[in-house]
């Protein structure tokens, strides 16, 4: 790695990014597309890890006019432009609530009021000397530093201090600010998640509400999440706000990694962008652009071995809920997905699950929050929906485990049964694993198809996992595809009813009949298991290729 700029992993600062010259891919003219649309209130709808802290830390450090920032911008692309004049222009108040998380309100209230007292702190430092201290708002502006420095405050005593700054902030420079809000919905899915929204969704309703709603002292306001959240309450009270997701062209080059790009940050570390890779990474459609997770990329380029980056990310609780209520419905198109099909669903992109749990915000949450990616919009409520790599295949299938209530440990105990064609071993496990699912399982078709797809997360690395691979005369429910010689191929096949005796041989005669394991070579173990309830069997062979 001699000779080679350090890439910044885990520092998503633009400033220091830039001052300890690490990896920047640029993205500056996002700063122009931001001041030709002008919106008064924006929202940008990314995935997470999709580069939202670091697109709008640049974004402040263009414009704040308490910084000189030709330095960092020097050689960008929006330095090349007429806009690069306006650097360093305006007043910016800017807010990450990405940390804001906590079990009670109490804890995640902490946090919040902890980032709005820094940012008053800020400018009580720089206007201290601009400012008339005898003027009613410059004393409402000390008092309510007061406030956010009292512990036993009130939720409603600052929850129009986001409002309030912004008028002193006018008020002293003589020139409305910027409002950037960072991960604006993190705090209030952490109140969905521990289940105190009630609590709270008043005071966030106030916060950015009062703010962004006919505020003569802001001049423009950009915000950024995973998804429009809190819709009647939050944004009925904006004036028309424009909300950009995953499948709107504006913003759509700058939170992610093109093709071009891709390729050039590996090249840089010595890496091929090949179809491992992309299989691994890609497939991501964002405003009709081929995109790539830069969090993927350039731990990719760190470590030089393809894993599953993202999903040892932050888990996605709302996504964790969403699987859990889902339907006999969406299993059986989602059975379809993790086969690697693409699928017609119909799709609400701009309403919170967490307040309409709905198909159709199901499907739209797993859109935003980039589990799907959309291939083409038939209209308004339908599109084309597919899983769009390997890895995040892989974060469905740790979802599913997850909820199955599975034990890690118990699942390679019982592959590694398995693999040694210890069936008597291999079943008490899994039927132990299937009893405990039971709840799971009642609701879902193909419910046992894709537990045991979830179980086989453990086998990445050393097995090509496929569902419904089209193989000999049909396609097989689960191939185990034996990365090593020396390790078995593994066919499976489900049936459920009744007369599970008969269902078993069933089964597994439909591996042999049907060929499934054409194009396999050495040796394979066919599996015929069959399901009732909280009862199972399995009928076995072993044959050679």
């Amino acid at each position: 790695m001699e000779g080679r700029k350090n890439l910044p992993i885990g520092n998503d600062d633009f400033a220091e990014i830039r001052r300890d010259n690490c990896y920047y891919v640029d993205k500056t003219l996002m700063i122009k597309e931001f001041l030709d649309m002008n919106d008064k209130v924006a929202l940008v709808a990314r995935p997470r890890r999709f580069g939202k802290t670091l697109n709008m830390t640049m974004l402040r450090e263009f414009f704040d006019l308490t910084k000189d920032s030709r330095e960092l911008f020097e050689g960008l692309a929006i330095m090349k432009t007429e806009y690069a004049e306006q650097i360093n222009s305006r007043p910016v108040i800017y807010f990450t609530f990405k940390d804001c998380k906590g079990a009670t309100a109490d804890e995640l209230m902490i946090l919040v009021k902890r980032n709005l007292y820094q940012e008053y702190l800020r400018y009580e430092k720089l206007l201290r000397d601009k400012i008339d201290k005898s003027s009613f708002e410059t004393q409402d502006f000390y008092e309510m530093i007061d406030v956010l420095r009292n512990p036993q405050a009130s939720y409603g005593q600052y929850s129009f201090s986001i409002q309030l700054l912004t008028q002193f902030v006018k008020d002293g420079y003589g020139v409305a600010p910027i409002l950037l809000i960072d991960e604006y919905d993190q705090p209030i899915m952490s109140s969905y998640e521990y289940d105190y929204h009630d609590e709270v969704g008043v005071f966030f309703s106030n916060l950015y509400g009062s703010a962004m709603k006919g505020n003569p002292n802001l001049d423009q306001a950009l915000m950024t999440g995973v998804q429009r959240v809190a819709k009647e309450s939050i944004f009925s009270q904006f004036n028309n706000p424009q909300v950009y997701t995953v499948v709107d062209k504006e913003y759509a080059p700058y939170f992610g990694l093109n093709e071009e790009e891709t390729q050039t940050l590996l090249e840089a570390y010595g890496l091929e962008l090949d179809d491992k890779v992309r299989q691994m990474y890609d497939g991501y459609q964002i405003g009709g652009m081929d995109m790539y997770n830069p969090w993927s990329i350039i731990c990719y380029a760190k470590k030089g071995r393809l894993e599953n980056y993202w999903l040892k990310t932050s888990a996605n609780f709302l996504i964790k809920t969403a699987l859990k209520s889902a339907d006999k419905n969406f299993w059986k198109t989602f059975d379809k997905l993790a086969a690697g099909q693409e699928e017609m669903v119909f799709a609400t992109l701009d309403t919170s699950f967490a307040e309409r749990g709905s198909l159709y915000s199901l499907w739209g949450l797993l859109v935003n929050a980039g589990y799907l990616t959309v291939t083409k919009w038939i209209d308004a409520e339908s599109c084309i929906v597919k899983i769009p790599n390997g890895e995040v295949l892989s974060e469905f299938q740790t979802l599913i485990t997850e909820l199955s209530g599975m034990d890690r440990l118990d699942l390679l105990q019982m592959f590694q049964y398995l693999m040694d064609k210890d069936m008597n071993k291999f079943l008490a496990i899994y039927q132990d694993i299937v009893i405990s699912c039971t709840s799971y399982m009642d609701a879902k078709e193909n419910a046992y198809h894709m537990l045991f797809l979830g179980m086989c997360i453990t086998l990445r690395g050393s097995y090509k996992v496929t569902s419904n691979l089209e193989a000999g005369y049909g396609r097989s429910d689960i191939t185990l595809h034996a990365l090593s010689p020396k390790d078995t191929n593994v066919i499976l096949e489900f049936k459920q009813g009744e007369d599970i005796e008969h269902l078993k041989e069933q089964a597994l005669q439909q591996i042999l009949e049907q060929k499934y394991y054409s194009g396999l070579s050495g040796e394979v173990l066919c599996v015929g298991v069959a399901h009732h309830k909280k009862r199972c069997e399995i009928a076995h062979k072993v044959i050679s290729i």
